[in-house]
């Protein structure tokens, strides 16, 4: 592969970049009107405009990007994630083109791309399962029955959803008729496919993911875990890796348990199986994502491999350099999604200039962001400013690091989670490791970060003040006549 087009923008796109640089491999950048001074199409090799702001007419014209592709001699096409990144039908069209796309082929993206196919799917190799039925529910006499069957409370989930949308929780009989109405219709909206099925609701759960590599011929591995249960609206904001509460046997478990699943769909590239924890740590697989993961520097940390080389690497055809007994953990990894967002208004967007940017930077820290200080905050894509990652030798070491890094990360113009991120890591019960999928709802208040940011600047106010009297005091000191120092 001498080119490589990348179909993204903002810090995933020159993340991916970089690598792509490191690799001695020319860059290719496409970027929208909105786009057109951001750093990853500075960075490339070679840029090009694929049209307005919106995404559905910019980064989501998957036939407008092969053209630009062909037009420039390019060998392989990373998606990066979000956009097109688990689009099956454009992945399959890049390899008609006779381009590389640089993930999984087009048949895994479509069963793992549906949580009921994919469910079908892994059903042969004895992957654990939330207690539930696996087929598309509408009609509600059959819904009752089944959730009387595996008892309340239950999880209405939309087959083709993600991002919490199309997600409802039934505590009782009398609530599903309207909830399952409304799960049906949030599908619809968000995926154009209203299918619903029907699961027993775990409580108290914790989201572990396992990272996978599989080369085409026919090795699977996998990088370990990550734990990303601190959530708002059913999203990421907190991940960390390794998890605090996997001993090496369920480590070794689960490992095998997302070999599996990709073994299923004869997976190839880099992925991540998705699985949910109960309080008595049994673990049942939720879903399988199909591209690089947000939070994947925290296990590039703690393994020591980059995983878009990887990625790269296994496009290319070649085999996988290292086996599963080579690899091991080394240090605590811990990740804080910086988004344009305002923590103490429910988390909404905010939307603005940065009128003051200076990111963090030292031994342990890393930033994998794509905007500087100047830039407009697009209303059009993902608020994600940054990834705040940092590294020690154990978990205290990185936490450590992570609050001076926030600290130190100067953002003005618009609100951020770095205030919630601080929260957070402060938090006995994040220090603790004891906490699940409802960190946010059991813990956090936007009164709670109010007070914080009050006490915060009245510290502030204080020590400006005990500052100012003691500037005074020296300014206040007679000056001594020459005639009596020459005495």
């Amino acid at each position: 592969m001498k080119k490589i087009l990348v179909a993204n923008r903002g810090e995933i796109a020159l993340r991916v970049m970089k690598t792509i640089k490191q690799m001695g491999i020319k860059s290719v950048a496409i970027f929208s009107e909105a786009d057109r001074n951001a750093p990853h199409v500075r960075f490339a090799d070679e840029a090009i405009c694929v049209g307005p702001a919106p995404s559905n007419q910019s980064y989501l014209l998957g036939d407008k990007i092969i053209e630009i592709a062909k037009s420039l001699s390019v060998d392989g096409i990373h998606p990066g994630y979000g956009f097109l990144s688990e689009n099956a039908d454009f992945a399959e069209k890049v390899e008609q083109n006779g381009i590389t796309f640089i993930g999984p082929k087009s048949h895994a993206i479509r069963i793992m791309g549906d949580k009921l196919s994919a469910k079908e799917t892994v059903k042969n190799y004895d992957i654990p399962m939330v207690p539930g039925i696996d087929e598309a529910v509408t009609n509600l006499d059959k819904a009752i029955e089944i959730a009387n069957e595996i008892g309340y409370p239950i999880l209405i989930k939309a087959s083709a959803g993600g991002g919490g949308k199309g997600m409802r929780v039934v505590e009782e009989e009398a609530k599903l008729e309207e909830q399952m109405k409304r799960a049906i219709s949030e599908a619809e909206s968000a995926f154009g496919n209203g299918a619903v099925f029907i699961e027993k609701y775990v409580s108290s759960p914790r989201h572990i993911e396992i990272q996978i590599l599989a080369d085409t011929h026919g090795n699977v591995l996998h990088l370990f875990e990550r734990e990303c249960s601190v959530q708002r609206r059913h999203q990421k904001v907190v991940e960390e890796a390794p998890s605090t509460i996997l001993t090496p046997q369920l480590r070794e478990k689960m490992g095998q348990a997302a070999i599996d699943v990709a073994k299923s769909c004869d997976y190839v590239g880099a992925g991540t199986v998705e699985f949910l924890m109960d309080e008595k740590k049994n673990f049942y697989f939720l879903e399988m994502n199909t591209r690089l993961q947000v939070e994947h520097p925290v296990t590039e940390l703690i393994s020591g491999m980059d995983l878009v080389e990887q990625q790269i690497r296994i496009a290319r055809g070649e085999v996988l350099s290292v086996s599963q007994k080579e690899l091991k953990i080394t240090g605590h990894a811990l990740e804080l999604r910086v988004y344009a967002e305002d923590p103490t208004d429910d988390f909404l967007p905010s939307v603005g200039t940065l009128e003051r940017y200076r990111k963090p930077s030292g031994p342990g820290i890393r930033v994998d962001d794509g905007f500087e200080e100047g830039m407009e905050i697009p209303i059009y894509y993902d608020p994600m400013l940054s990834k705040l990652v940092t590294y020690g030798k154990d978990r205290e070491e990185a936490l450590q690091l992570m609050l001076e890094a926030i600290n130190l990360y100067e953002v003005r113009g618009v609100a951020t989670t770095l205030p919630f991120g601080k929260f957070v890591f402060n938090h006995d019960a994040f220090r603790s490791g004891d906490f699940d999928t409802h960190f946010v709802k059991n813990y956090y208040t936007p009164k709670v970060l109010e007070e914080e940011v009050k006490e915060e600047a009245y510290l502030a106010a204080l020590m400006a003040m005990k500052q100012y009297q003691a500037d005074q005091k020296k300014l206040r000191l007679p000056e001594v006549p020459s005639e009596i120092k020459n005495q």
